[in-house]
């Protein structure tokens, strides 16, 4: 089978382009095309009234040496990589070992998943619920004003990713294709094929409750164990090496092989960690507000006359702009046609993020539009970004008026620095509500005035992005961990043994898809380690 890429076609072309562009392209006689699939496609904007379709395809010909040998000099046509995922080994009968997962987000999923593929029978624990009940009680925030500490947008069954866009690229290195298992998993589980080809692929928070289910059933299946509402409260560290986790209800769980697949939000379990003596580090973050443009402003902007084609779908944007006072500031997580939701999960404090359906056909666009800060901002220590973090959480509930509400401002009144008094023409999406006012005091100082110059220049590349009636919601506060639990090229801490940090909460993802991947690769990692302390000889 060959690879070939950069194909491109006008965005109405006819079904059978597709195959006369290949044979056309590899100067074939038709017959020479035995088949042909697609393994991505993407688009071209830039030109708004001639957008194209950009393939990449993998086809199987007749003669694909002689194929090979004419075009050996082209970088776009070549062999196309063995995607297939492997296993690194195998428990032999009888093994009794078991590794423990902690947290059940897209990380802990997919080490779950493959350390039951493999046959290591994990144990997980979630500190959550399992999903729908988990969904019930997040609507209760969102309806009621009644939040569960424990059972909410950032914990439970299937983690933060569930309440999301469900985007699924990513920019991380993947010569593994470990993406492509992740993808391979979610379709299996019942997510849509095309998520295997389209270039942004992304499912919806609906598609995804049923998914996780699906995924949990057959790690139980495979000899895994899910405990919900089981949070760890301690550790059991003997001579550096881990031996045993606690629960909160006193029970003790014996394990050598612990994977920490905490989301960015397991603060008390930082501390846990922190006070237990793991090493961990400030990192960099960002904080923000959201941001609602009507969605068909900005399929106008990006696609011109070719805005509602149902190949490209609610339009999304990317910006960046560096502000005079040394911040970038940039957008984040955009959902096209989606909503602002509560995300919290502490009492008294307001968050906010972003979330769509799989048909993202809301009023709204939204994305987090926020200002990078570094541990220099927040000196103190590895946890002292949690504490900058609780500090602006708690100050928008205060401003949202002590409700769960959060506090909002038009974007034209936040340029010109004037409280807001009444809502224009965007309805924003955030439940429990807006409570419009002045957000200059909800975040430092020199946040609100990088995101002030930033919000006219994104109106160049944007057209409307700067509209009056745009509205701001705050504040955005968990774009990424705020702490790094260090470890090793052996992927585990660097001062404790059979500690596997791993995935978005540990500081080494970011989103479902990089989540996904590194659960893979840790769960890897314990499955060598637990197979090369066995004293058999290990069936590959």
């Amino acid at each position: 089978m060959l690879r070939l890429t950069e194909l491109r076609l006008p965005l109405d072309h006819p079904e059978d382009a597709l195959r006369a562009a290949i044979v056309a392209r590899l100067r074939l006689a038709p017959a020479e095309l035995v088949d042909f699939g697609v393994f991505r496609r993407g688009y071209d904007a830039r030109k708004r009234g001639a957008i194209t379709l950009i393939y990449t395809v993998d086809v199987t010909l007749r003669d694909e040496a002689a194929v090979l040998r004419r075009f050996a000099d082209d970088p776009h046509v070549g062999p196309a990589p063995d995607t297939r995922y492997r296993f690194v080994g195998h428990a032999p009968a009888g093994f009794t070992e078991r590794p423990v997962v902690i947290g059940f987000g897209p990380c802990g999923i997919f080490a779950g998943l493959v350390l039951a593929q493999m046959g290591f029978r994990p144990i997980i624990l979630e500190r959550g619920k399992a999903v729908r009940e988990r969904t019930k009680d997040t609507w209760g925030l969102w309806r009621r004003n009644v939040l569960d500490p424990e059972s909410n947008v950032q914990f439970g069954e299937g983690g933060a990713g569930t309440f999301s866009d469900g985007k699924l690229y990513s920019q991380i290195k993947d010569p593994k294709h470990y993406g492509r298992k992740v993808l391979t998993e979610f379709v299996k589980a019942g997510a849509p094929e095309e998520i295997l080809y389209v270039s942004k692929p992304h499912i919806g928070t609906f598609r995804l409750v049923s998914m996780v289910e699906q995924m949990r059933a057959e790690i139980q299946a495979l000899g895994g164990e899910i405990r919900f509402q089981a949070r760890v409260t301690d550790l059991v560290i003997e001579d550096g090496h881990v031996r045993a986790v606690t629960l909160a209800d006193g029970e003790t769980i014996r394990a050598d092989h612990v994977v920490l697949a905490l989301g960015h939000s397991a603060r008390d379990t930082f501390e846990m960690l922190h006070a237990r003596g793991v090493f961990m580090e400030a990192k960099p973050f960002s904080v923000g507000f959201r941001v609602e443009h009507p969605q068909s402003l900005i399929d106008r902007a990006r696609f011109g006359p070719n805005a509602g084609n149902p190949l490209l779908g609610a339009a999304d944007y990317k910006l960046v702009h560096h502000a005079k006072n040394g911040r970038a500031v940039y957008s984040f997580c955009m959902c096209p046609g989606g909503t602002v939701v509560a995300a919290t999960s502490e009492p008294n404090r307001v968050v906010t993020n972003g979330m769509s359906q799989y048909s993202r056909n809301e009023r709204n666009a939204n994305a987090g539009i926020v200002v990078g800060i570094t541990p220099e901002d927040y000196p103190g220590g590895p946890l002292a970004g949690i504490d900058f973090q609780r500090q602006w959480e708690s100050r928008a509930f205060e401003l949202g008026g002590g409700t769960y509400e959060a506090p909002g401002q038009l974007v034209g009144d936040f340029i010109a620095g004037r409280p807001s008094t009444a809502l224009g023409a965007v309805e924003p999406s955030y439940k429990p509500g807006v409570k419009l006012g002045d957000l200059s005091t909800s975040l430092p100082a020199y946040v609100i005035a990088a995101i002030r110059e930033a919000l006219p220049a994104f109106e160049r590349q944007i057209k409307g992005f700067s509209m009056p009636d745009a509205v701001l919601t705050g504040v955005e506060t968990r774009t990424s961990s705020p702490v790094r639990i260090t470890r090793g090229e052996d992927l585990q801490s660097v001062n404790v043994k059979g500690l596997y940090p791993a995935g978005e909460g540990a500081g080494y993802a970011g989103g479902i898809l990089s989540a996904g991947v590194d659960g893979i690769r840790v769960a890897e990692a314990v499955a060598q380690a637990m197979l090369a302390g066995h004293a058999e000889p290990i069936p590959g």
